[in-house]
């Protein structure tokens, strides 16, 4: 990470499209996880994921209901640019689970690999415990890379999967991460 990184809460007025003028949402995929009966398998899936306008507006929308609702928007800016960022909502689901959800945790492509996802990623769930949380949900990218990220950073299939997010992203794996 660079020295010129800044970790902290974006507040729900700074939501807005300019905030991510210089964030590069985009990743060529190859090689993704597909469920075979029981097991995760990696298989060959090439496309390219990127967000137009349309998607950027969506990811507005939603960051500022979080931030309104009482839940976690946090950004990592290098020279005063976003280029990461996680959503934590708000409220507690799952029953003893104790899962709140990580709804989003994206890094700018011209800074991964960085250490930022691992910040932002380490402040979320902090953030999750102090607010009585017993574990982070996560439906992750079904991406190799994105796959590997969560595992290094503990997560395991999660006990319950969330049925609003399993319909939403069918290819996503449903995790979990003890706080």
């Amino acid at each position: 990470m660079s020295d010129e990184t800044v970790f902290r809460l974006i507040s729900e007025n700074e939501i807005n499209r300019e905030l991510f003028r210089n964030f590069i949402r985009h990743q060529t995929v190859d090689i993704c996880l597909r469920r075979d009966g029981e097991n995760w398998v990696e298989r060959p899936d090439p496309f390219i994921d990127d967000w137009g306008e349309a998607e950027y507006e969506i990811l507005i929308q939603c960051l500022r209901n979080t931030a309104a609702s009482g839940g976690l928007v946090y950004g990592a800016f290098v020279s005063g640019k976003l280029k990461g960022f996680a959503s934590v909502e708000p409220g507690i689901f799952g029953g003893d689970n104790g899962y709140m959800d990580l709804s989003s945790i994206h890094v700018s492509e011209d800074m991964r690999g960085k250490g930022i996802g691992r910040a932002l990623f380490s402040f979320a769930k902090d953030w999750a415990r102090e607010h009585g949380a017993k574990k982070l949900y996560i439906s992750s990218h079904s991406a190799i890379e994105s796959q590997k990220f969560y595992g290094a950073m503990g997560c395991e299939d999660a006990v319950i999967c969330d049925q609003r997010h399993m319909e939403a992203e069918p290819y996503d794996r449903q995790l979990e991460c003890k706080l």
